[in-house]
């Protein structure tokens, strides 16, 4: 029997809530990599974004196409391949490309400070001209499946077609969370002008955590969900056999009982 919406929203909820910690270690890893990468050169992060956001691509569609597969029992190929599309690239490019670049641009991280306008000169205007842009025109919104279409949508194929074959969502979204952090920090650093400050990597923080929470989460658990009459009787736990998929431990108070004859995944 299908949840009620209400339980169903529940269950989805307790579910953010269960990721939550695990997305906090993820954004403190995103700000160990970006000191660690502080002084790279804008092509150099581009380099590491074009590595980390299609391995992101990746075991986001195999956890999301797995996930579906799993509560809906599906065997059609076409049908799990377009929720694993869309449900990978689609939030993979939210998370790992727009949320970044809009969180930047709010803390003012595109913009070129008076010490780096003085210190790179004056170009002239035939320079400006010739490129095509201006100087904060180096600041640029980066779409993986389009740009980088090649490597990007192969990625996400393969996930899909792995899920088709033997779908499972623990080790696909422990480090597909962990690789967005890092996507999401190349993405920032690709267009970061001047030094990163204390204060900054604060804000970059907030970004990195919202840029891996909302987005994986909705990839891997609520958009797959949306379209399956779920076969998960709980609602704040998952403690039984066949809902044994993710990486990250559940809450146990308010957990109900699994149906009888099956074995919790815990013991």
């Amino acid at each position: 029997m299908a949840m009620v919406i209400g339980e169903k929203a529940k269950h989805i909820g307790a579910e953010l809530k269960g990721h939550a910690p695990f997305t906090l270690f993820g954004a403190v890893a995103g700000l160990a990599f970006m000191v660690v990468f502080m002084h790279i050169s804008k092509p150099a992060a581009s380099d590491l974004f074009e590595v980390f956001h299609p391995m992101h691509v990746f075991l986001s569609a195999m956890a999301t196409a797995s996930m579906f597969a799993i509560h809906r029992k599906a065997k059609n190929f076409l049908l799990i391949l377009v929720i694993g599309y869309v449900g990978s690239i689609g939030i993979a490019t939210l998370s790992d490309s727009i949320v970044p670049y809009i969180g930047a641009k709010i803390l003012g991280l595109h913009v070129p400070t008076h010490a780096d306008i003085h210190s790179e000169g004056v170009e002239d205007a035939d320079s400006h001209a010739g490129h095509g842009h201006e100087k904060d025109g180096d600041s640029k919104l980066h779409i993986g499946f389009i740009e980088d279409w090649y490597i990007v949508n192969p990625a996400a194929l393969l996930g899909i077609i792995i899920a088709y074959l033997l779908p499972r969502t623990k080790t696909p979204h422990a480090a597909h969370v962990l690789l967005s952090t890092w996507a999401s920090s190349a993405h920032i650093m690709m267009n970061t002008q001047g030094n990163i400050t204390v204060a900054a990597l604060g804000g970059i923080f907030v970004i990195l955590f919202i840029a891996v929470w909302i987005p994986c989460c909705v990839s891997d658990i609520v958009f797959p969900l949306l379209f399956v009459k779920s076969d998960i009787t709980l609602v704040s736990t998952c403690q039984c056999s066949d809902h044994a998929i993710h990486s990250h431990p559940h809450e146990h108070e308010h957990s109900q009982e699994c149906p009888e004859g099956e074995e919790s995944s815990e013991q």
